[in-house]
């Protein structure tokens, strides 16, 4: 079977994705395209979010899966969360190294320097602004998922790579 994420080497990977008019966000195209994307995130076990050009199209939006917001406490796991154009507003002056992987650089993970805490503004799937402030994994998956946004792979920034069949012996 066909691999639904784009993989690198692909040309959309590396473009500026374009933001979406007021028109196109509640579009019946757009509303399926963050349908397939949850679909297909909730199939990839090791997967948290992905971003539009990940799956071939060349719009600046991405969808977290819900299970990166759920509580130790809480019995159901939230829905996925959707944020379109969206734009990190702040950035914490500390860095810190994060282990970081990428449905479309399969089978590489490595180590990255990330912002502790960022802000990230968007709009939701109706439209709605939203502000959050994210630290930890929610703040590292923001600023890789912007960085899809923006043609940039975290290969890029890597400090560290390897295969990760190197972990299997």
């Amino acid at each position: 079977m066909k691999d639904p994420i784009v993989q690198v080497g692909a040309l959309v990977l590396r473009q500026s994705a374009k933001p979406l008019t007021k028109k196109e966000l509640g579009s019946p195209a757009v509303q399926k395209l963050l349908k397939r994307m949850s679909a297909i995130l909730k199939k990839e076990e090791y997967g948290v979010a992905l971003a539009a050009p990940q799956v071939g199209h060349s719009l600046r939006l991405f969808v977290v899966a819900g299970r990166v917001f759920k509580k130790e406490d809480e019995e159901t796991t939230p829905p996925d969360r959707v944020y379109i154009n969206p734009e990190i507003t702040k950035r914490s002056k500390k860095k810190v190294e994060m282990s970081e992987g990428c449905l479309s650089v399969r089978g590489k993970y490595g180590t990255a320097m990330r912002h502790e805490k960022v802000s990230l503004k968007a709009l939701d799937e109706k439209g709605v602004p939203l502000t959050y402030h994210g630290t930890g994994l929610v703040g590292h998956i923001f600023q890789h998922e912007c960085d899809h946004l923006d043609g940039i792979l975290y290969t890029d920034k890597a400090k560290t790579l390897r295969d990760d069949k190197d972990d299997e012996s």
